[in-house]
């Protein structure tokens, strides 16, 4: 006999889940990762956590091959702090998605993809970008901000495509830039 939890789980319907465990559950993986994200940016921009501040950080750019390395750590830690503040509030989390794809894509760069696990891999940055990117195509869930703006929660699957799109070819312009100096 079937209940109707199997009849869910076996369901082929495309209509979204909206159990309350499922947007307990997105609300949590945003607030752990835009968070986490956003205590990235403030490191950057404001040295807080114990991060290297805005002068470090530029310097650090200039080195990793960035033309104007103030100004990209302007951008990156910007990038961080309110795409960050965005997935974990679920306020505009297409465009919060695309600030933190072309981030982890220049991440990914510089940090190179000769190796996956520590100490000299990028598996925490994989599973970061991961997370954004599956947040950004599901949604944030009824716990959010979006949920109360008709257009993103009507038109997600398209708005998250075209944010994941957006996010992408900043990130390779940035690349292009880098690599052209």
């Amino acid at each position: 006999m079937q209940t109707s939890w199997d009849r869910r789980l076996l369901s082929t319907s495309s209509a979204p889940a909206t159990t309350v465990t499922h947007d307990t559950g997105l609300l949590l993986l945003r607030l752990v990762v835009g968070l986490s994200m956003a205590g990235h940016g403030t490191m950057k921009l404001f040295g807080w956590f114990g991060g290297p501040g805005l002068t470090a950080t530029g310097k650090g750019f200039t080195m990793a091959g960035y033309p104007a390395g103030d100004a990209m750590a302007v951008i990156a830690g910007l990038s961080e702090t309110l795409g960050g503040l965005g997935l974990a509030l679920g306020l505009l989390t297409p465009l919060a998605g695309a600030a933190l794809t072309g981030t982890f894509i220049n991440v990914l760069d510089v940090r190179g993809l000769g190796a996956y696990f520590p100490p000299k891999g990028v598996e925490l940055e994989v599973v970061l970008f991961a997370a954004v990117v599956a947040l950004t195509l599901t949604g944030p869930g009824r716990f959010a901000a979006d949920h109360y703006l008709p257009v993103l929660r009507e038109n997600r699957p398209r708005y998250a495509l075209l944010a994941l799109l957006v996010g992408v070819v900043a990130g390779f312009i940035v690349l292009l830039i880098r690599e052209s100096t």
